[in-house]
């Protein structure tokens, strides 16, 4: 997901879409654990999704 995609979000757009990274995240990690996914990079793209998100979010809090 791009930057300015998340710039563009609102609050509540911003919050819901943490939340659902965070919820694939968990389900990413188990599968991975479980040996189920080929492509393990895309927990670090989740995780660096989610960091942007946090960030733009505190940034639009102040």
């Amino acid at each position: 997901m791009k930057i300015q995609e998340i710039r563009d979000m609102g609050i509540d757009q911003l919050k819901k879409l943490i939340a659902e990274k965070q919820t694939q995240a968990v389900k990413l990690r188990f599968d991975i654990a479980a040996r189920q996914v080929k492509n393990h990079r895309q927990y670090r793209t989740l995780k660096t999704d989610i960091a942007r998100a946090l960030t733009i979010l505190k940034e639009k809090a102040e």
